[in-house]
């Protein structure tokens, strides 16, 4: 069976989830389209990257992202970090005839991300761009129902993306909060999310009319460990900087084939842990999905009898997407690393079969073009059209 050499840039939360997706995919695929193998681990120092390979389980380390980009035994770099490197690192990936997986937000701007779109397409190599969550086996019968008009025209999409991790002050400066790591907060963090399902379900968007606000000005810079989600913990005197970027984002859609929808993201939202929806509204019937509850799709359908009409559960498993490749009983449950497993298994097919794989650089292109939208509305206070 062919084998793929992975290369791994960045040793840190994400770097622990696409380390179990490249172990378990042949276990959940088989036979698996190729074996991808954890050859390096790149991080800021030696240290770092040693205790990265010791516990993902790569063969090799290093803290030098250039050389093993150059590196020949390389098949695939795999970039999961900060979003302001994203750019360098692909467009030298694509120039030494890597395949690229690049962690969201493609990038910080439309700008950017049109660089590395133009990078891979000039090299002819795959390309992705790890928005996961539309590989959640309800999301795909979602995307099925729709295609085959089970609720007929799509009239409208309503999606939010709601967390509470940021929503404390006390809650120290991270890169998530700085414009010139991050190149935005809540919308490139986890709206984008929600924006690749809109443009997946529903089609291409062409014009956005935004809200942007920053609820807390300033954080506290503190000495100490680094969270999971880059954060510092407190030790030591306390001084504060100003946040730059927004803790929440709300926006009207209009879409290409005529539906109208709207989108809300924000990391202060107290009680939301990963609250992630849509719902969407078609002429003969509704879906909606809830990610804390992945599991599930609600559906209702204008042919049902009248005394029967409403909402009903859908339970995923073994007849409805990638069913096959997961668990034998529907609602046995999948996680996180699952929906990460297919997309390593996706992209890796792409590869063995030469075919092309969504999302890639182009999708996280127009999703950072309109991002860039977002928040130019926002400022305008005026609809901003993304085509």
């Amino acid at each position: 069976m062919r084998r793929l050499n992975v290369a791994m840039i960045g040793g840190g939360f994400m770097g622990k989830a696409h380390s179990l997706a490249y172990a378990g995919m042949p276990m959940f695929f088989w036979p698996a389209p190729a074996l991808p193998q954890r050859k390096t681990v790149v991080d800021i120092n030696d240290e770092l990257a040693k205790a990265a390979a010791d516990r993902y389980g790569f063969e090799s380390y290093s803290s030098d992202w250039r050389r093993v980009v150059e590196d020949p035994e390389i098949d695939i770099i795999d970039i999961v970090t900060p979003n302001n490197s994203h750019a360098e690192i692909a467009i030298a990936a694509a120039k030494a005839g890597k395949h690229i997986i690049c962690e969201k937000p493609l990038a910080r701007t439309g700008e950017e991300s049109k660089r590395m779109l133009d990078a891979v397409t000039e090299a002819g190599v795959k390309h992705m761009v790890a928005f996961n969550y539309r590989r959640t086996p309800a999301v795909a019968l979602a995307k099925k129902y729709i295609e085959e008009g089970a609720i007929g025209k799509v009239l409208n999409f309503r999606g939010t993306y709601l967390q509470d991790w940021s929503a404390d002050p006390a809650s120290p400066l991270s890169w998530r909060f700085r414009k010139d790591i991050a190149g935005s907060g809540a919308l490139g963090d986890i709206g984008t999310h929600v924006i690749d399902f809109a443009r997946y379900l529903v089609g291409e968007i062409t014009e956005v009319m935004g809200v942007a606000s920053t609820f807390i000005k300033e954080r506290p810079i503190q000495s100490g460990s680094v969270d999971k989600l880059g954060t510092v913990k407190a030790s030591g005197d306390v001084k504060k900087e100003a946040v730059d970027v927004d803790d929440e984002v709300s926006t009207l859609l209009r879409f290409e084939n005529g539906a109208v929808g709207s989108i809300e993201a924000t990391r202060n939202a107290w009680g939301r842990n990963n609250f992630l929806t849509f719902e969407i509204h078609g002429e003969t019937g509704s879906i909606y999905f809830n990610y804390e509850r992945r599991d599930e799709l609600q559906v209702c359908f204008s042919n049902d009898p009248s005394d029967r009409r409403g909402f009903r559960t859908i339970y995923t498993g073994p007849n409805h997407p990638y069913g096959e490749a997961l668990w034998p009983i529907p609602a046995l449950g999948i996680g996180y690393t699952e929906t990460k497993i297919i997309e390593a298994h996706d992209f890796i097919s792409a590869i063995v079969n030469d075919t092309d794989v969504s999302p890639n650089f182009y999708d996280g292109y127009r999703i950072a073009v309109i991002s860039d939208a977002i928040i130019e509305s926002a400022n305008s206070e005026k609809w901003v059209k993304t085509i």
